[in-house]
């Protein structure tokens, strides 16, 4: 059974953004991989991230609920994988028991499958992309990830099927031509 190798990192939804990153630079001592108005992405250590701020006043300005639990808070908690055979194997044995994701994307940094549990609450199961940290580091600060931090969407029963083929590692993490993923409803942050 593919269970996940480390816990990731944590995503929130915040109103108060540069609050937020002001307080997780300072506790955690964390920099800042990248940032524009709507996202930030933080680390303290070698991961490319373990904590990523999603600017609702940005992202959802005209929200009349703004201010309701499920609109700010935890967005989702990643749950990374040794390779991409373990998470495809763990999405097959998913699927198998009637629960898939609401969303597959290619991140460039990360390949992710987001699913949600019985109480709505939002999880992302990832294999990594890059080949080490440092790659991950200078991706995230590339322009293609300025040009599109949240990815491009992808199939997972076609990845499955290659997979199942004997496609290489190199091969199943490469990124998807595509446009850029548009980011589901049930994701939370729309």
């Amino acid at each position: 059974m593919a269970r996940p190798s480390t816990l990731a990192h944590v995503v929130y939804m915040t109103r108060r953004y540069e609050e937020m990153l002001s307080w997780y630079e300072a506790v955690f001592e964390a920099r800042v991989q990248y940032q524009n108005p709507a996202f930030a992405f933080l680390t303290y250590d070698d991961e490319h991230h373990r904590f990523a701020f999603a600017n609702m006043s940005v992202l959802n300005p005209d929200d009349a609920d703004s201010q309701a639990a499920s609109k700010l808070g935890i967005n989702h908690v990643g749950y990374t994988y040794a390779n991409a055979g373990e998470l495809l194997e763990n999405y097959d044995r998913l699927k198998q028991a009637g629960i898939t994701p609401y969303w597959s994307v290619h991140h460039g940094v990360t390949l992710s499958m987001y699913y949600r549990d019985p109480d709505g609450n939002r999880m992302e199961f990832q294999v990594d992309c890059c080949a080490n940290a440092d790659e991950a580091h200078e991706f995230m600060h590339s322009e293609a990830f300025g040009a599109n931090p949240v990815g491009v969407d992808y199939d997972a029963d076609a990845l499955l099927a290659q997979y199942r083929k004997g496609a290489s590692e190199n091969s199943l993490l490469a990124m998807p031509a595509g446009a850029p993923a548009q980011i589901p409803p049930e994701h939370g942050l729309l």
